[in-house]
């Protein structure tokens, strides 16, 4: 124990600090078991996907050009088809991030005339340009689709109600966010996807319901396509790729909605028969067979982070003692430079680019500058260590991510580090 106290401090942490953070891990020994077994669960989920799809030497093989016959793409979404009990599976490197894959499964299966319902409130910053609710090019808004929204109520739950009235005869598609964005609200367990899944076609038997399952794969033993979701949408730099995906997304279905998502990636009578994997299918692959390791270790993290914080008293969301859904943890910091000390720490953790310091920037698609903290090794990736939020009040921070549980501790403490330097913070 000795020498690693002194690993600590050598990286500049307060012994007082990590007293505190010692006693913070121990309180969590219980907690952190049932995640073990969740990722040993999940770890077995996608290990008998991809023996069942007889994964073999010959799949890692790149394709080029055209990407006709690429065995390994092929059997790649057979496995995550198998992963999520779907009829099919989009999972290219094309897709190039989040937003993207969101933005191909829903323009893909909208047509003019149609609306688009969110009966989970607004959705995430960057989406808010793809339907139009922010004016943008070729939003879903310039070709006639419009938008309905149900928010939901002061304590996170459904407003049914409100749900039900929003519902049209063109309501054609429901987009279901999943984990909390730059919002306050609880994520939603798979269990509470599934509630609203079965109400919403209880009342418009025909409506797909589409899922942004961003930062939630894997952080319980069921996906929303086991409770009724006709899409579940998300990226491959986040917790399905494992750390190791360079690029990427998937959509994962039925069969019809991912024919739809194929044709608008590609092209009308392409589809799914094009599209190179340039070499990238053993990365992909051996992702997403570490995935639910990295998840584990992130989730560990995030719950880590929630109860540190809160001992240095700070309002966190969600509570250290509250059952986890997504690998994001929000903390309140109550001033732009308490934000700006967080991502710092959270930067001068990283393997890579430790001595940058992160400053806040108008990034494309967000109404407010953003700080951003992301010492990675592929950009941008949220399975990561990484830190980010937008430069208004209540100066809230997002942390996620660490490819081991020992990374995200040591992100914290370094976070932690950087506010009691500039006596943000006392202990």
């Amino acid at each position: 124990m000795k020498a690693l106290e002194q690993m600590y401090e050598n990286l500049g942490i307060d012994k007082g600090l990590l007293s505190l953070g010692r006693e913070v891990e121990n309180s969590l020994k219980e907690r952190f078991e049932k995640i073990d077994e969740t990722a040993e669960y999940n770890q077995l989920k996608v290990l008998s996907a991809m023996q069942k799809n007889r994964v073999a030497e010959a799949h890692f093989s790149g394709s080029t050009g055209y990407g006709y016959n690429d065995l390994g793409r092929e059997a790649l979404e057979r496995v995550y088809a198998d992963i999520f009990h779907a009829e099919d599976a989009l999972v290219r490197p094309q897709i190039t991030c989040g937003t993207h894959a969101l933005n191909v499964a829903l323009a893909a299966n909208l047509r003019p005339g149609d609306e688009l319902l969110s009966p989970v409130g607004k959705p995430y910053d960057t989406l808010e340009e793809v339907i139009g609710i922010r004016p943008s090019k070729g939003s879903l808004k310039e070709y006639g689709i419009t938008y309905a929204q149900a928010d939901l109520k002061a304590d996170g739950s459904f407003d049914y109600e409100a749900i039900a009235a929003a519902l049209s005869d063109r309501t054609k598609l429901a987009t279901i966010q999943r984990s909390k964005g730059y919002a306050s609200r609880p994520t939603l367990s798979v269990e509470q996807i599934g509630e609203l899944i079965a109400f919403l076609k209880s009342k418009k038997p025909d409506i797909i319901c589409m899922v942004d399952n961003c930062y939630g794969e894997f952080t319980e033993e069921t996906e929303p396509t086991d409770v009724g979701a006709d899409m579940c949408v998300g990226s491959l730099i986040k917790n399905p790729g494992g750390g190791l995906a360079p690029c990427g997304g998937y959509i994962v279905g039925r069969a019809d909605c991912i024919e739809q998502a194929a044709y608008r990636l590609s092209s009308p009578g392409l589809g799914k028969e094009v599209g190179a994997s340039l070499g990238l299918n053993q990365t992909l692959f051996q992702g997403l067979f570490l995935s639910p390791t990295v998840t584990a270790g992130a989730i560990k993290g995030a719950i880590f982070a929630a109860a540190l914080y809160e001992r240095l008293g700070f309002s966190v969301y969600p509570a250290s003692k509250t059952e986890r859904f997504d690998i994001i943890q929000a903390v309140d910091l109550g001033s732009p430079e308490a934000l700006k000390a967080f991502c710092a720490g959270i930067q001068a953790a990283a393997p890579v680019d430790s001595y940058v310091t992160p400053e806040p920037w108008a990034m494309p698609g967000y109404d407010s500058d953003v700080i951003m903290a992301a010492g990675a090794f592929v950009q941008g990736s949220s399975i990561e260590l990484s830190a980010d939020g937008p430069l208004r009040p209540p100066y809230t921070v997002f942390f996620q991510g660490g490819l081991t549980w020992y990374h995200a501790k040591t992100g914290i403490l370094f976070s932690a580090q950087k506010l009691l330097e500039r006596n943000l913070i006392s202990l």
